[in-house]
């Protein structure tokens, strides 16, 4: 995974981006109807019952947008909220309050929204060993976010991008002539670049996991697409020697019986490509 360095420096990309896109060289409405020096207060208001997530985030915005402005939170990131709760109040210049607020919103709604995804899905997997993962199915700009938000919700990160693991899919096996030619090309590349990144494989199926565990260096197996028998021989055969990741298609009616199969992973790209934004508003007070 990427270092934390490197996460705020994504954070910080967002920011400025998303300022630079939505205000341009100014907010012009609030710039004519509202004094440079009047003062005021919002409150962030809970439309939609949920999980909260983006609290830490929305400070960021606030302070990058105005550094005077001042932040009263009465609920954290990953607490469980209801309709009409308050979140935070934030108090300072009218004008940049509002400059920040579609960012805040924006980003407040979508992160709450994955994070209560995640939370359902981590109810779901209770009991077992199993971990929900995220995937790279993320909206193009925003992934420190959606991946944030996945953590709030009590899920994992998978790799942030490609450069912080590999990961051998079928596509990578068949153009680099074979499953043992992709994994000792793999090592051979992370030797001679002298780079400590794990690797995954992709299995399609059983004989090319008897394959995968002929090779050395291979962190976990992606059992890609298997029913539930065949996801269970899978981790019988895998045994001890890596771990384990189901994929393909598992949804909430499917994801406790492959948990139930023994893998210690099943990745979703619906935790981040399939949801619904919470309901949330910033109202003056």
């Amino acid at each position: 995974m990427i270092s934390k360095a490197q996460f705020e420096k994504e954070l910080a990309i967002i920011i400025a981006n998303a300022i630079r896109e939505d205000i341009g060289d100014g907010d012009h409405t609030s710039n004519a109807c509202i004094s440079p020096d009047a003062q005021g207060k919002a409150k962030l208001l809970v439309k939609e019952a949920g999980m909260i997530a983006g609290v830490a985030f929305a400070k960021q915005v606030f302070a990058y947008v105005d550094a005077d402005l001042e932040v009263t939170t009465f609920l954290n990131d990953g607490d469980n909220v209801q309709v009409g709760d308050v979140v935070f109040h934030v108090s300072g210049r009218s004008q940049s309050i509002l400059m920040a607020e579609r960012l805040v919103l924006n980003a407040m709604q979508r992160m709450s929204a994955i994070a209560t995804k995640t939370a359902f899905f981590v109810g779901l997997l209770a009991g077992t060993k199993t971990k929900i993962l995220d995937t790279r199915k993320t909206t193009p700009g925003i992934r420190a976010l959606e991946k944030w938000a996945v953590k709030i919700g009590g899920g994992e990160n998978h790799r942030f991008a490609l450069y912080d693991m590999m990961m051998i899919k079928d596509n990578h096996i068949d153009f680099a002539g074979g499953i043992t030619q992709a994994i000792t090309k793999a090592r051979q590349y992370l030797i001679a670049k002298k780079r400590d990144i794990k690797i995954i494989v992709e299995a399609r199926s059983l004989k090319e996991i008897k394959e995968i565990l002929l090779n050395e260096g291979v962190y976990r197996i992606l059992i890609d697409n298997f029913n539930y028998e065949d996801t269970k021989k899978a981790v019988a055969l895998i045994g001890d020697t890596c771990l384990t990741e189901s994929s393909g298609g598992i949804n909430e009616k499917t994801i406790r019986k492959y948990a139930d199969c023994g893998v210690d992973f099943i990745s979703s790209g619906a935790l981040t490509h399939a949801v619904h934004n919470l309901d949330l508003s910033l109202k003056a007070i």
